[in-house]
């Protein structure tokens, strides 16, 4: 350093040097002046400018000691990476994660407390992880937890649950969020029960049926079978009139709603429905409760949300029924069935039910009065939300919900649902905490209010976000109902999902017996044996077939049943559960948890979203070739002229030619390709939407589904219509909605296949 100093000390003591200097001179021209200097010499040497140009010179070279400038460089390069070292140290940045799925740069271990999360879990990592924490023994406790005596839609005990169920989420940091509704509820009369009075007998049924019509009625007493079509064909066959009858049902094969709706139709004053023991081996005087509403949601604000500040305007639902409906004791019925004369039913004809003491004839000519004396109640209701977000697409999610009140104890119904929502929350949060898991989309966790009246707080959360839900929201994953016995699997959903419920099926443990749930249902058959159709009654319905949101409800239930036989009773309660699951509800609840939480897991951990387009190819040919057949009929026949089911044809072979090219792009898709990926998804999404009629109202038609819907838009209803003008309108709106599906999975307006 000392030697370094030195050189440039003389450096600038050097008695050599060059001086320049501009000089203007007398005439105006300037000069330069290039002076070089020595203590021996003083030379002077002037260039002369030059006019109109620039000044030019050659300096004579220094003479300078070569190590001093060697000496020079090296200090000032030292001087330059001590600067910067001491810059860089100062002013580091700190250290910024890496983007999810990617593997961190690690600069110093973490705390032995908290271990670095590995974003590249594998699927069999997340899977293991699942299975380890949703244990048996975690949900008989949070079983105990939410079995109540009462948890009735709006009432305290519900709104108890609500703030309980809330404050969960916020100790689980997932940033809940109440949706506050204000709907119409219809209750029994407290000081004026409803009435069946028959000969001598006045019965006074504790249980009743929510959205009937009210007043009094008298008619002929009817038996009528469970009230189906077929049912109802029979009585006209066998000349009993219905026109003005008091229909007496036993409960089953269809909904309340329907049972009412198909006796309205053929002109009956009221319904009676009461469980027949042949159906329902419980005790003969239990009372049975549910809701008569063809339909979802308060009927008095159809297709569109009960919030408060909503204008309600004077229209109610069309599903409303117009005659009175009550249910009534199967001992209550006996003793109808007893005194009722008429003709006798066939054997063939599947009439008969449990009673041995009745010869269950149809009836016609004996009186019974009916009075409904229901009230409306407005009623405050509570969805309750939390959200674990997504690391990539978190404006994508997917719903897990369950309702949270229930007719009585309601354990089957409610308990189960909302334990397992619970419990997943918790898992899931654990997790995203603890684990490292990193999934792509949002999992939104919903505790639904007043589902007994028909999903009513489902209903109205998707009316009030109509316009934007579909965009968001890629399935629904229903909880009510996940166990109902042991031995066998059910489900309902999209066709979408057909695919995924096949995969979990694959991968969850079978519950009496080596292998997997798919072993259980027989690998061979598994469509046939596992999958049925969605009903109206079901809590993924509305999802489904209003909102075109892919859906799935399924049930781990006892062999040879496909329904809970104590749903809408008192006795649905922990001890006949465990009955119907061998004493064995916490394994069998944990294991309903297992599947709904693989197929969640599945749906937001791959790139690609987990629905198979594939799948509708072949319902929608199905039911384009029944429309077929039903159009060729007619024209054969003379009735129909001047129709073809050409142009359906054509659509429904475009749908199909879309799906195989979307399969073919999903093929060719790489997933690590961000943008490319999320564009697929977003076609992918549009699909089930896009099924959706446009040409229907939501409060005339609110089911607006093509395929899976209810209502005269739907390809079942003009496959069987005998209104000649309405199927050639209808098939004209459905061949549209059909190819303007398959125009929404093409995706670009350039790619569009439209050959009608």
């Amino acid at each position: 350093m000392d030697r370094l100093r030195s050189a440039f000390n003389n450096m600038i003591k050097s008695e050599q040097y060059s001086r320049f200097t501009l000089q203007p001179a007398e005439d105006g021209e300037r000069h330069v002046e290039v002076k070089l200097s020595d203590d021996a010499t003083d030379d002077t040497t002037e260039v002369e400018g030059q006019a109109g140009g620039s000044p030019s010179f050659r300096p004579v070279p220094l003479r300078q000691d070569r190590r001093n400038i060697c000496y020079l460089a090296l200090g000032a390069l030292l001087i330059f990476v001590t600067g910067y070292m001491v810059g860089f140290i100062s002013h580091r940045k700190p250290r910024v994660e890496p983007p999810v799925n990617q593997e961190p740069e690690i600069e110093t271990p973490p705390p032995a407390s908290a271990p670095a999360p590995d974003p590249q879990l594998d699927w069999q990592d997340l899977t293991q992880l699942l299975t380890q924490k949703l244990t048996s023994e975690a949900f008989d406790k949070t079983l105990r937890d939410f079995d109540r005596p009462s948890r009735s839609a709006g009432s305290a005990d519900d709104m108890h649950l609500a703030n309980l169920i809330f404050d969960d989420f916020k100790k689980l940091e997932m940033d809940p969020w109440t949706d506050i509704h204000f709907a119409q509820l219809q209750m029994p009369n407290s000081t004026k029960p409803n009435r069946v009075l028959f000969e001598s007998n006045v019965f006074e049924p504790t249980g009743y049926l929510a959205y009937s019509a009210t007043g009094e009625v008298q008619g002929k007493l009817v038996y009528g079978n469970y009230g189906r079509q077929e049912d109802l064909d029979v009585l006209q066959k066998k000349s009993v009139e219905l026109k003005g009858s008091v229909l007496l049902l036993r409960c089953g094969k269809i909904t309340f709603a329907e049972m009412v709706d198909n006796a309205a139709t053929k002109g009956a004053a009221a319904v009676l429905i009461y469980p027949d023991i042949q159906d329902y081996k419980y005790l003969a005087d239990t009372a049975l409760y549910g809701h008569v509403h063809l339909g979802s949601g308060d009927p008095y604000t159809p297709g569109f949300p009960s919030f408060n500040h909503t204008q309600f305007p004077p229209t109610q639902s069309s599903g409303l029924p117009k005659i009175p409906a009550q249910t009534i004791t199967a001992n209550m019925a006996s003793t109808l069935l007893k005194s009722i004369d008429g003709p006798e039913s066939d054997m063939s004809s599947g009439f008969k039910g449990g009673f041995t003491s009745v010869s269950y004839r149809l009836g016609g000519s004996k009186n019974i009065t009916v009075e409904v004396n229901n009230v409306l109640v407005n009623r405050e209701l509570h969805n309750v939300f939390g959200v674990i977000k997504g690391f990539a697409d978190p404006d994508r999610y997917v719903v897990l919900g369950a309702q949270r009140d229930a007719w009585g104890k309601g354990y089957t119904r409610a308990a189960v649902g909302t334990s397992i929502l619970m419990e997943l929350a918790k898992t899931f949060h654990n997790m995203v905490e603890n684990d490292g898991f990193r999934p792509r989309r949002s999992i939104v966790f919903a505790s639904w209010c007043a589902g007994e009246f028909g999903n009513v707080g489902a209903t109205e959360w998707l009316e009030a976000y109509m316009s934007s839900i579909d965009r968001s929201v890629f399935t629904y994953i229903n909880l009510d109902g996940a166990v109902m016995g042991r031995g066998s699997f059910m489900a309902s959903a999209s066709p979408l999902l057909y695919s995924l419920i096949e995969r979990t099926m694959k991968e969850v443990r079978n519950p009496v017996g080596a292998g997997t749930v798919y072993d259980m249902v027989g690998k061979s058959n598994w469509r046939a044996n596992v999958l049925k159709p969605i009903k109206m009654d079901d809590p993924a319905y509305p999802f489904l077939a209003s909102s075109g949101i892919p859906s799935i409800s399924f049930r781990f239930i006892s062999p040879n049943t496909e329904c809970y036989p104590y749903y809408g009773t008192s006795l649905d309660n922990m001890d006949h559960l465990d009955y119907q699951t061998n004493h064995r509800t916490g394994e069998m609840t944990a294991l309903a948890a297992q599947f709904a939480g693989q197929m969640a897991l599945r749906l937001v951990h791959d790139h690609l979203l987990f629905l198979d387009v594939s799948r509708y190819s072949n319902v929608i040919i199905q039911a384009v070739s029944k429309v077929n057949k039903r159009i060729n009929q007619l024209s054969k026949s003379g009735d129909l002229k001047g129709v073809s089911p050409n142009w359906l044809n054509r659509a429904g072979n475009a749908f199909r030619r879309a799906a195989q090219n979307i399969n073919t792009f999903i093929d060719n898709t790489d997933c690590n390709d961000k943008e490319a990926c999320r564009i697929l998804n977003d076609r992918i999404m549009r699909v089930e939407h896009s099924l959706l009629s446009p040409y229907v109202s939501p409060i005339e038609a609110p089911f607006r589904h093509l395929l899976l819907g209810r209502g005269s838009h739907t390809l079942a209803s003009i496959a069987e219509t005998a209104d000649m003008e309405q199927l050639h309108t209808q098939l004209a709106l459905a061949t549209w909605t059909l190819q303007g599906s398959a125009n929404a999975l093409t995706g670009d307006i350039w790619d569009i296949d439209n050959e009608i």
